[in-house]
């Protein structure tokens, strides 16, 4: 039980790292920030705009985080604010469109690049048993609060 503890914990946190590590990596050189990946990623996936708190939710950061990297990603032309001031629904600007087109470009080679050497079966069977994990952490977790 321990060495599968140990392996689960090691394996994750280093993809994580590797993760943050390619991510920086490639959004300097479209002048942004590892951060904001997430943030334009499920902005370009939902072309009717996303509110702070469901960006919140979908990348998995706290209200500040989001806040920072959105008001960053405004301040930038990548992002407008829809109508309503208050939990107006975000939305990608052309400019951020058409960074979002290479970062998908990217994630898919990021994907492509991790995942090498995996049959699909494989494939498949890792990430039902990754959510099937993370679902039951994320209740252990709410059970602890």
């Amino acid at each position: 039980m321990i060495k599968r503890f140990e392996a689960f914990v090691t394996g994750i946190t280093l993809c994580y790292k590797y993760i943050q590590k390619i991510k920086s990596a490639e959004m300097t050189e479209l002048g942004l920030k590892g951060t904001h990946v997430m943030c334009i990623f499920f902005l370009s996936h939902n072309p009717d705009g996303l509110t702070a708190a469901q960006l919140c939710r979908l990348c998995a950061e706290d209200k500040a985080a989001v806040s920072r990297t959105v008001a960053e990603l405004q301040r930038e032309g990548y992002v407008a604010p829809g109508e309503k001031r208050y939990r107006a629904a975000l939305r990608l600007t052309e400019k951020g469109e058409e960074v979002a087109r290479r970062v998908d470009g990217l994630i898919e080679q990021w994907v492509a690049f991790g995942g090498a050497g995996l049959s699909d079966s494989d494939r498949e069977a890792f990430y039902r048993a990754l959510e099937l994990i993370s679902n039951n952490l994320k209740k252990s977790g709410e059970n602890a609060e």
